[in-house]
């Protein structure tokens, strides 16, 4: 492509909203058109996000309504939303509706649960609100990058930050015929998870030097997670998940054991882990448990895996604001757009933060 592709964020001040912009600002390919929000609607990137200073020293945040100025037919974009959870689809609905009109050639990628489910009773169900652009739901594909080839849809719903490092680890287990069995999973996730908006769980005095859970067997990854399993593997198993505050803003470490179908050594998983994933570049196999911070500020994912006699573990480590939400739509969106997949996304990312 000889020009670079005009890239729409919506939810750009928010967390995954300013990685998002931070990611963009390094793609070869993609470039900011416009960072939607109304609530900053023509104050400076700049002042919000002082890192991107140098990426964007002029540019400013736009109401929805500005969001495609500028282009026109037969043009590109591409739109990435990172909205709040049942808002984000009439966004998205808006939005699609201006670039039909402007004869637009677009690709979404929503990281908010709007588009996580395959029909709008089963979104109600879990978020307690009708979904807003039924309508829209066939468009739209759920998956991690890694568990479905191609791109069946013209958009994607991005899984959630846990469900992302759950499935990671969980899905070859049951495509392999490892278990049949119930997952048990523990899963640490950062401050940052739960949004700019600060709240008794997510304040710092709350959490730093702190460690609690919350929502145990209740979170509403759960039937995310499971639809996704048996979407890629055939199988549903039983979910069982406790998820926990950390004492730090970014990443998600989880640990997920089941019991096994017959003996199988960590050597044995591992292999056959490095062979799933041969081709998924952001996923990297490790001896021994991952760590956190080899993969904070990064699209990479790690795992690591044990087992005894009938029993397995595999720990998954990512960062949850980028392979978790931002960096896997920006992958998402270079394979709509026939982009290498690593395109934007190899930046060497800071070790010790």
């Amino acid at each position: 492509m000889s020009t670079a592709i005009p890239a729409v964020v919506v939810g750009a001040t928010g967390y995954v909203g300013g990685e998002l912009l931070r990611l963009i600002a390094g793609h070869p390919a993609i470039a900011l058109h416009a960072a939607v929000s109304s609530s900053r609607a023509g104050s400076p990137i700049a002042g919000l996000f002082p890192a991107l200073t140098n990426a964007y020293p002029d540019l400013a945040f736009c109401e929805l309504g500005q969001a495609l100025d500028g282009l026109a037919g037969g043009d590109r974009v591409a739109i990435f939303s990172a909205a709040p959870h049942g808002a984000s689809a009439t966004v998205v609905a808006r939005l699609l509706e201006q670039a039909r009109v402007l004869s637009l050639d677009t690709h979404v990628v929503d990281v908010s649960a709007d588009f996580r489910y395959a029909n709008g009773g089963d979104f109600e169900s879990v978020y307690g609100t009708p979904h807003t652009a039924p309508e829209l739901l066939d468009d739209f594909t759920c998956a991690l990058p890694e568990h479905l080839e191609g791109a069946p849809t013209r958009h994607v719903g991005h899984p959630g930050c846990f469900a992302t490092a759950m499935l990671l680890a969980a899905v070859p287990l049951y495509a392999g015929g490892f278990s049949d069995m119930p997952l048990f999973v523990t899963g640490i996730t950062g401050s940052t998870g739960s949004g700019r908006s600060p709240s008794a769980g997510t304040h710092h005095p709350e959490r730093h030097s702190n460690l609690f859970a919350y929502k145990p067997l209740a979170h509403r990854h759960v039937p995310e997670v499971q639809s996704l399993i048996e979407t890629a593997t055939g199988q549903r198993p039983d979910v069982r998940f406790i998820p926990h505050s950390g004492p730090f803003a970014r990443g998600i470490y989880v640990t997920a054991q089941v019991t096994l179908s017959g003996d199988v050594s960590a050597r044995e998983l591992a292999e056959y882990y490095e062979d799933f994933y041969a081709a998924s570049p952001f996923v990297q196999i490790t001896d021994g448990a991952p760590r956190l911070k080899d993969v904070q500020a990064s699209n990479f994912a790690r795992l690591g895996m044990a087992s005894s006699g009938e029993s397995a573990v595999v720990m998954c480590a990512i960062d949850n604001l980028v392979k978790g939400a931002a960096g896997g739509a920006v992958q998402w969106m270079n394979r709509l757009w026939s982009l290498p997949e690593e395109s934007g996304l190899l930046a060497v990312s800071p070790a010790w933060t």
